[in-house]
């Protein structure tokens, strides 16, 4: 190797040095900051409005009773005729049933007791 090489291995090894010396690591919590203000970003943004939605239609479900009008995520309108534990009865047309699960409804359209408008 020549003499230039020699001296530019030196001066690289000694310039990498001086930086390893100046800039000291951060502490272990601190390399850690990002990943867990991350971490709190998703939470706010992504799991928390989602527990909120499933919360709003878990009530929305146990609140529903015979007479109800209902749209399923599938989109068939219909009448609640029977509730049962883990399913509905749904009044499509006349002489017509579905047995829907309660998780398949999207929204209720009015409700038994009230009269629609």
């Amino acid at each position: 190797m020549c003499r230039t090489g020699v001296h530019i291995i030196v001066m690289q090894h000694l310039l990498l040095s001086f930086i390893a010396e100046s800039s000291p690591a951060p502490g272990g919590l601190l390399q850690f900051l990002p990943f867990l203000f991350m971490g709190v970003i998703f939470y706010f943004l992504l799991i928390r409005p989602q527990q909120k939605r499933q919360k709003e239609h878990q009530t929305l479900v146990n609140s529903l009773k015979t007479g109800d009008k209902v749209v399923t995520s599938g989109g068939i309108h219909g009448i609640v005729s029977n509730v049962k534990d883990r399913t509905f009865l749904l009044k499509v047309a006349d002489n017509v049933k579905l047995e829907v699960d309660k998780v398949a409804i999207a929204s209720v359209e009015a409700r038994g007791d009230t009269p629609a408008a």
